[in-house]
């Protein structure tokens, strides 16, 4: 039984590897964005579409995703959604068709859909009671490395090989599905083990307090919270480079490198993020983080001095970044009888219900210029601001 324990610490781990693996493609989706547009002449709104495509097919699969995970427990889900993921990014280079590069960012969006609700519900199943914050954390801080390396490995591959280049997309998917191919039994084992005592408290709890009870009104606001999220989330990392290139006057290879940083100071903000909120408070981690994001990007958009901007993505991705882990662990929290459900929609949703709107933002950003569609943003995140204020705190329950 310790040795069981002992293995379940790392499970957090290689399933963070998955992660990445995975997120390489939404991050690396952004960065052939401007790719996209400079080879075959794409407005802002037609290539944001590209992101919308993905991401309503992702966000129509992802509840269903997340059910399964809680009545199956089917692990390897997550390796055929990586390999799809890749698989999908990996063709984007191949075809200037449009509906063909729908195409393949659809196949990509259901793969991503595919991996988060089942993974995310095995890292809540393997952290130690009162540390979900923590196990959450070093799980999204593989998913912000992988979106870290998209833009660096989409520009590296393109200029090297041009438009072709993407199958590199491939490598990180293959990887994952060979090594998680050694963690399956485990996972299996994992899932079992936590149905299993899920049953058992339910029978207990006829005779006393129903302390697994799910909170729906609680998830359903936390739910308008991790929306507004959503919409930062994308707007940022599908018009920041390009704000950078268009407005500041910087080159490509800069815009990409700023997104890479962005999504670099994103990673380490999300790692810490869940520890503190561990500490502190998951509701006062959410308020905190958009209390600092508003005025932060208000400042960005104020300014035509690149390295003033540059300076800004600091306080930016770190503030938008530490809400992450806390939306995941309340989530799962308010409904601890469907973990796998409240995962695809605060982890998975997270992405899929912004980037639909998408194609709002890159109507303003052509109507009106890029500048005004990251003031809509700003307006988002005080929204997001103060839905945040009426989220209630919860109480971990112990594990055995």
């Amino acid at each position: 039984m310790e040795n069981a324990m002992e293995r379940n610490r790392y499970y957090k781990y290689v399933l963070a590897l998955g992660h990445g693996c995975s997120d390489i493609n939404q991050g690396a989706l952004s960065a052939v964005l401007p790719f996209i547009i400079a080879a075959y002449h794409y407005d802002y709104t037609t290539a944001a579409m590209l992101v919308t495509v993905s991401n309503l097919f992702g966000s129509i699969v992802q509840p269903i995703f997340g059910t399964i995970a809680d009545r199956k427990n089917k692990p390897w889900i997550m390796a055929l959604g990586v390999l799809l993921a890749g698989g999908g990014m990996a063709f984007t280079g191949l075809t200037s068709n449009f509906y063909g590069l729908c195409a393949a960012v659809i196949v990509s969006g259901i793969g991503i859909a595919m991996f988060h609700p089942q993974a995310a519900q095995l890292v809540g199943r393997s952290s130690e009671t009162g540390k979900q914050g923590k196990g959450i954390s070093i799980f999204s801080f593989g998913g912000k490395i992988g979106s870290t390396l998209g833009p660096v490995l989409t520009s590296s591959s393109i200029l090297l090989f041009g438009m072709k280049g993407t199958l590199a997309f491939l490598i990180p998917s293959l990887l994952f599905g060979i090594i998680s191919a050694f963690f399956l039994k485990d996972f299996k084992e994992l899932g079992e083990k936590e149905k299993a005592d899920n049953g058992k408290s339910r029978a207990e709890s006829e005779d006393g307090p129903a302390a697994s009870q799910d909170n729906w009104p609680a998830f359903i606001k936390l739910c308008i919270t991790v929306f507004g999220r959503s919409i930062i989330t994308n707007g940022m990392s599908t018009f920041l480079a390009l704000y950078f290139i268009q407005i500041l006057h910087q080159s490509q290879s800069f815009g990409n490198s700023a997104l890479s940083v962005y999504f670099a100071i994103g990673a380490l903000a999300a790692l810490l993020g869940g520890s503190i909120a561990d500490r502190f408070g998951y509701t006062k981690m959410i308020a905190v983080s958009f209390a600092v994001f508003f005025p932060s990007l208000i400042l960005f958009t104020t300014t035509r001095n690149f390295l003033f901007a540059g300076a800004m993505l600091i306080p930016m991705a770190a503030a938008e970044s530490l809400s992450y882990s806390p939306m995941v662990v309340l989530g799962q929290r308010y409904l601890p009888n469907h973990t796998g459900f409240a995962s695809g929609i605060t982890l998975g949703l997270a992405v899929s219900v912004g980037a639909v709107l998408c194609p709002v933002l890159g109507y303003a950003a052509d109507k009106y210029g890029l500048t005004a569609a990251l003031y809509v943003i700003a307006g988002v995140s005080a929204a997001a601001l103060a839905s945040s204020l009426f989220l209630p705190e919860t109480v971990p329950e112990a594990r055995e």
